[in-house]
């Protein structure tokens, strides 16, 4: 029977050790974004075969994400759905990526359903694109960026000394959003208050945008794979023209210049949200898939 656990920052190796064999594109799949995110839906990990697994709970019954690893997938979900069964429930997997289904058909032809669930779908970015914004689809783009250029606003990669007026910033940007006791906002800043605390154990590289001094953007990213890079945060000041253009493009330059992808997550099915995301031209959306064992 599988054994769960609070995730901590001790199983940080285990965990990357894991990830690194996938090598999914997700935004799911780092260990820093699972350990600062676990208060959202109670997440507990596992250990088992050589594959890491996370699993929340909704309504009481256990929701899984697609296990990292290596090894024999059978086994692995074959003790999976006997966890999920012992709950008096099926097995369900959430962030199933396209190979992720390839390889469950492979192993379990006709066992289970698939539905896309597009709310999830990671905007997957040429790295080259947000960093140079070339052609006529990026003319916009490059105005924004030229507004912000004349604010006399200055970007720095963050370091520690940077952290305390970082984690202002982004405090009273939250909190100003209605619904602060709501639980996904206490999440959030808990996911915060996480990333900080442990930056440097975590590997996390961060942006800070001032001007006269005053943070005015902030925004976090790890790499995901050899291939991918991840922003995980990316919070500005709307009064300053351009000045998304300016986080998003001054940190791209900055992190992402030898990664072929930025990831830059999901758009949570927030219309403002989804526009903003497909202003920037994706290369591609990263389905994911809620998969449902019968």
């Amino acid at each position: 029977m599988l054994e769960f656990h609070e995730l901590d920052i001790s199983d940080r190796d285990k965990v990357n050790s894991s990830l690194q064999k996938s090598l999914f594109m997700g935004c799911e799949y780092t260990f820093a974004n699972n350990l600062a995110w676990r208060r959202l839906g109670d997440t507990q990990a596992a250990f088992c075969k050589g594959y890491y697994i996370s699993c929340g709970f909704s309504s009481g019954k256990p929701v899984f994400a697609y296990p990292a690893g290596e090894g024999d997938i059978k086994e692995v979900i074959g003790e999976m759905r006997r966890f999920a069964e012992s709950n008096n429930a099926p097995l369900v997997l959430i962030a199933a990526e396209q190979k992720a289904l390839e390889t469950l058909e492979n192993a379990f032809p006709g066992e289970f359903t698939a539905e896309s669930d597009r709310d999830s779908a990671n905007y997957i970015y040429n790295s080259s694109d947000l960093i140079s914004l070339p052609g006529k689809k990026f003319h916009a783009k490059r105005n924004h960026l030229a507004r912000f250029r004349e604010t006399g606003c200055t970007f720095s990669l963050m370091t520690e000394t940077d952290f305390d007026d970082a984690i202002v910033f982004l405090t009273e940007t939250y909190n100003s959003k209605s619904g602060v006791s709501d639980k996904s906002m206490i999440a959030e800043q808990f996911a915060l208050n996480t990333y900080f605390n442990h930056f440097s154990e975590l590997r996390l590289q961060g942006g800070i945008i001032r001007q006269e001094g005053i943070v005015k953007a902030v925004t976090i990213g790890e790499p995901i794979n050899p291939d991918t890079y991840c922003v995980h945060i990316e919070k500005a000041d709307v009064s300053i023209p351009g000045i998304y253009a300016g986080i998003n493009n001054c940190f791209a330059a900055s992190v992402a210049q030898d990664f072929t992808y930025i990831n830059r997550e999901e758009d949570l099915g927030l219309e403002g949200l989804r526009k903003a995301k497909l202003s920037y031209k994706p290369a591609f959306l990263l389905d994911k898939y809620v998969v449902t064992f019968k």
